[in-house]
């Protein structure tokens, strides 16, 4: 059945990322064709499982030999028996979804920079798994391009590399690979004959003589292991003899010999439509067909479940429209059940994020023989399904960013599928029961336009979203340029679709730091809607809005205020002071004000803003909230501590009357009242404020929540700034053992704790205290950094601080002389921070 409820949690002490998949009910050990990981990888070894010698029944493009099982079998036994202390698992078969799970890893260890991109993220990882003293393993599987791991090659006296991949053995012989330590290529093959029948033998035991011919049988199939999968499957559920199956068989290859799908060898398209007509034939019969069509579009590395059950694709299998009630889950359930049961999908019952896989070469055949007047529908509920599974972004949350992924993945496959990627057209099929009177058409049919009929379909856009939301800043620029030229021709420059799709390229221009470019995309989207709508059009004036924004983003706040003024006037009268394009043009026209300078007009903007909400939409309306947070944000910018706490406390007052004491908005806004009343330089309150956090934080969301040690560590600011340095010190303690035991030694909010301990360690003039904790978050920033990165290089400055301000002075002056070096080697001679660093070496010597 597919599940919907998350896998078990890794062992105590252990470091998880990515989802593994599970050994396969089928997985046969392998003691003549496989390899043993677990004894014959090393330390600092990296194995490239490539595919065996191709012959006609497994050419390398169809794989299906087994590498993908044999390195999940390694990894379960790593995970285990605890062999290792970072477990990683990444689906390696697009540099995006490499990157996206590097950059997962990158934030499991705490090494990540939440400021940097996804692929920032994935390129301090690897560089981590060189420095790092803690033992790892990566497994990278169906590696698509060897030239997807330029940038990102791991390597590590303490870890080990797994990497499968259809790829042939040279394509990791040249790009600095060969030089790569301790890299050994393993082709895997099919299994031997001995393997095979015994492989054959403990698994075809349902009556006597089922296994006559078993040999014979194993011949057949060249030993594949999915082509015997899906023969014991067939078997099984239909009582069959091997001798009766090879009848089948026979039959079926000789058909099947004329009828080529490119990649996949006759054998196999022969194991696949038994397979297939086996499960349609399981009861509840004749939903095998839609299952498999569906399934064939998506991700073959895992789909979530929450796909496969949502309302369009019950109703694709049903045959009918559907709201995803219980009956229909279960009868969607039912399909995919009995394509496990065939051998033709695998089922992770343990994984919501990977619930159902499907081998490629099935995946290719399944679309081969899917009748063109069908293809259109099978992808429009496949897209639909995908819409209806995605949900909106959840920061903060790893598991958020694996479901995204997932659903990322089984976007682009969709994509690939829409425009006829490796799916080479056989015409004529009615369903699972007409495999054997096809009339084959041998050339590739055309791309079908389903996902642009009569416009972009929603996925298009949600896809593109999703990297955005990801960091994965360099694919979305892409991805959008594609989607512009794609929809300017298939739509024409002025529909709907064309122009956002404009406005996104904008934005990831934007996002990219490229705000010329993004200026100059959203001017002319602007003009597009002129012509388009006119210039009082909503669309208009909305556009006209996030050229504004841009110009903002790129520090020109005197443009992007006469542009928001000319937006606030024309919405205003157009569409009335209420309208969300009108109040987030005025929304920005403060904000605009207020970087230019023009404090006073800023905050009469948010003033005004604030007072027209509650009037127009009502005291609790979000945008009425929104602005009266603004407005006390920016008195606080301000100077004008006093009102920022006023309007808090009257904010605070109403999310409590609201949404009660515990919800995450109401203990954020008061949050917000300790600040403001810290930097009014009222301390008692503010830290009664900040207690009064940190309780509700623990009370909602437990102890051991980020946002609870995070509360806490402002609470001992808090402390420290009001000069109670003994109950800060307590706080710094706890937030940083909480820090250990929670996220581990290694994260960088591990090490950004001990850092602030060592700091108020050094205000309380516990000075060798505070060297002990600042060498300490020295040796941790360079082990796991690097002497260049800039945590390490400030945290070098402030242990010479403390050694100065010690009496240590020629240990401070040989500290300093290293941090110049570093500062002058790896920032510049020039840069604030090196020339800081000069100063302070120049005073201590000077005394």
């Amino acid at each position: 059945m597919v599940a919907e409820r998350a896998g078990a949690p890794p062992p105590s002490g252990m470091l998880v990322s990515g989802t593994i998949p599970p050994l396969a009910d089928t997985y046969f050990q392998r003691s003549e064709t496989g390899i043993d990981l677990k004894t014959g990888l090393f330390p600092s070894e990296t194995v490239v499982l490539t595919h065996g010698e191709e012959t006609e029944t497994a050419p390398a493009a169809q794989g299906g030999t087994g590498k993908t099982q044999l390195a999940v079998e390694f990894t379960h036994t790593l995970r285990n028996d605890r062999a290792v202390d970072v477990l990683v698992w990444v689906a390696a078969a697009t540099r995006e979804a490499l990157v996206s799970g590097l950059a997962q890893a990158a934030g499991a260890v705490g090494v990540s920079d939440p400021d940097a991109d996804a692929a920032a993220a994935a390129a301090r990882f690897t560089a981590w798994l060189g420095r790092t003293e803690r033992r790892w393993a990566l497994i990278l599987d169906d590696l698509a391009d060897a030239a997807d791991l330029n940038g990102l090659w791991p390597a590590g006296p303490n870890g080990q590399v797994v990497i499968t991949t259809r790829l042939p053995a040279a394509a990791f012989g040249g790009g600095g690979y060969a030089a790569a330590s301790g890299l050994r290529i393993v082709p895997v093959g099919g299994l031997s004959r001995r393997e095979a029948l015994s492989y054959l033998s403990s698994r075809l035991a349902d009556y006597a003589n089922q296994r006559v011919e078993a040999l014979d049988l194993a011949e057949d199939l060249g030993g594949l292991p999915i082509g015997l999968a899906q023969a014991i499957a067939v078997m099984n559920a239909n009582r069959l003899s091997c001798q009766e199956y090879r009848a089948q068989f026979s039959e079926r290859r000789g058909y099947m010999s004329g009828r080529l799908v490119e990649g996949v060898s006759p054998e196999i398209l022969a194991t696949w439509s038994l397979a297939a007509e086996c499960a349609h034939q399981l009861a509840p019969s004749g939903l095998a067909w839609a299952g498999l069509a569906l399934t064939a579009m998506l991700d073959p590395h895992g789909i979530p479940g929450t796909v496969l059950t949502s309302p369009a694709a019950c109703g694709f299998i049903a045959g009918r429209p559907s709201s995803a009630t219980g009956p229909d889950q279960n009868l969607a359930r039912a399909a995919i059940t009995n394509l496990a049961r065939a051998g033709l999908v695998s089922i992770d019952p343990a994984s919501a994020l990977r619930t159902v896989r499907m081998h490629r070469c099935v995946q290719a055949a399944v679309r081969a023989y899917l009748p063109p007047a069908d293809t259109d529908q099978v992808l429009i509920a496949a897209a639909d399904a995908l819409v209806q599974a995605w949900p909106e972004p959840a920061s903060g949350r790893n598991r958020a960013a694996e479901l995204d992924q997932a659903l990322r993945d089984c976007a682009i496959s969709l994509r690939g599928a829409a425009e006829g990627q490796g799916v080479q057209g056989v015409q004529g099929v009615q369903g699972v029961q007409g495999v054997q009177g096809v009339q084959p058409d041998l050339e590739p049919v055309a791309a079908p336009d389903a996902l642009w009929r009569p416009g972009a379909h929603p996925l298009l856009f949600r896809l593109g979203r999703s990297l955005e939301d990801s960091g994965l800043g360099e694919p979305a620029l892409a991805y959008w340029q594609l989607m512009v030229t794609a929809s300017t021709r298939r739509l024409g420059p002025t529909h709907s679709d064309s122009l956002a799709a404009k406005d996104r390229l904008a934005v990831a221009y934007e996002s990219a730091g490229r705000l010329g470019d993004a200026i100059a995309m959203f001017a002319g989207a602007v003009s597009d809607q002129e012509r388009s709508h006119g210039t009082e059009h909503p669309d208009t004036i909305a556009a006209r809005g996030r050229l504004a924004h841009a110009y903002a983003s790129a520090g020109l706040p005197a443009e992007a205020v006469a542009i928001y003024e000319h937006a606030v006037a024309e919405s205003s009268q157009q569409l009335g002071l209420g309208h969300p394009i009108t109040l987030a043009a005025r929304d920005g026209l403060a904000g605009a004000y207020a970087e230019a300078g023009r404090t006073r007009e800023s905050l009469t903007m948010y003033q005004m803003l604030s007072i027209d909400t509650a009037r127009l939409l009502g005291p609790r309306h979000p945008a009425t909230l929104a602005a009266r947070d603004n407005l006390a944000a920016t008195f606080l910018a301000n100077g004008q501590a006093k009102e920022a706490v006023d309007r808090y406390k009257s904010l605070l007052a109403d999310y409590e009357a609201m949404s009660g004491r515990n919800h995450p908005d109401t203990i954020a806004v008061r949050a917000s009242l300790a600040s403001a009343f810290r930097r009014s330089g009222k301390a008692k309150d503010a830290i009664a404020q900040y207690k009064r956090v940190l309780r509700d934080r623990e009370r909602s969301a437990g102890a051991d929540h980020p946002d609870t040690i995070a509360a806490r560590a402002n609470l001992a600011f808090a402390y420290r700034s009001a000069g109670q340095l003994r109950d800060a010190i307590r706080e710094y303690e706890r937030t940083l053992a909480d820090r250990e035991r929670v996220q581990g030694p290694d994260h960088a909010g591990t090490r950004a704790a001990r850092g602030n301990l060592a700091a108020a360690l050094q205000q309380a003039d516990r000075l060798s205290e505070a060297v002990q904790q600042y060498e300490l978050a020295l040796a941790d920033s360079e082990r796991l950094l690097g002497p260049g990165d800039a945590e390490t290089l400030t945290t070098r400055a402030s242990l010479a601080s403390a050694l100065y301000a010690g009496g240590r002075l020629l240990e401070a002056v040989a500290v300093l002389q290293r941090a110049l070096a570093d500062s002058e080697h790896y920032l510049g001679r020039d840069h604030p921070m090196t020339k800081t660093v000069r100063d302070n070496l120049g005073a201590a010597t000077q005394t």
